[in-house]
């Protein structure tokens, strides 16, 4: 129910307002059954924007961290993550990355939509980096059709570290379906999960116009706060 408020009551209204979203290939994303939708990752606010201009309900998942915060703040954040329909997991332990997907395979095979980064974190850059290969074994698994869903200046908007976002419209781009039961029952075979993934990938280069850079995106940011690091004299 506080999704549906806040997105049609008490944020959405205001959103829409402000951000004047500008949609192309909306009506790729189908009326009903269970679908994937493959995004890549330029701002904290993709999991908002996304969720605004899709009718049907869409389901992100997010750090546990986020829902236990103290504090008015605390509090703040965790209604914020509920009202957008966000379901807490546990990334900490060795299981992380299979309770994820577990999680967002029940939505799935309950008809509903899961929103996916499949860089697996936010860009640093505003480059496309290598997508981990947790989206082909959920699209194999569930049977869901794959919606290659384009951020196109998301980190204009809100760039990573800014915490109030400069008004401006946001775009965003749906391209067609992708359909991968040709790979039925091959969920497990690491050849066909990254091939699977690399299409997906390949699609989102297409409809974002952003350069692609055939290496992990959490690598790239790793080698980025190194690069920061002061020598010692």
């Amino acid at each position: 129910m506080l999704y549906w408020l806040m997105k049609y009551v008490l944020l959405g209204p205001l959103l829409r307002l402000v951000f004047r979203p500008q949609v192309e290939g909306l009506h790729h994303v189908p009326d009903t059954g269970p679908v994937i939708l493959a995004s890549n990752h330029l701002s904290f606010s993709d999991s908002i924007f996304t969720p605004l201009v899709v009718k049907r309900r869409v389901t992100f998942i997010a750090k546990a961290e986020y829902f236990t915060g103290k504090g008015v703040k605390g509090w703040l954040t965790k209604m914020f993550f509920v009202g957008a329909g966000t379901i807490p997991v546990d990334r900490s332990g060795g299981q992380a990355a299979r309770a994820a997907l577990d999680t967002q395979l029940r939505v799935l095979r309950a008809g509903g939509i899961a929103g996916i980064y499949p860089e697996g974190t936010r860009s640093p850059d505003g480059r496309l980096y290598r997508g981990k290969t947790g989206v082909a074994r959920l699209a194999l698994e569930s049977g869901a059709v794959v919606i290659p869903t384009a951020m196109l200046n998301a980190d204009e908007i809100q760039p990573p570290g800014k915490l109030i976002p400069k008004i401006a419209r946001v775009r965003i781009r749906f391209g067609p379906p992708l359909d991968f039961s040709r790979y039925a029952g091959m969920a497990g075979d690491r050849y066909v999960e990254r091939a699977v993934t690399d299409e997906i990938m390949y699609e989102l280069m297409e409809l974002s116009g952003r350069e692609y850079v055939d290496t992990y995106a959490q690598k790239a940011k790793a080698q980025l706060t190194t690069a920061r690091e002061p020598v010692a004299a």
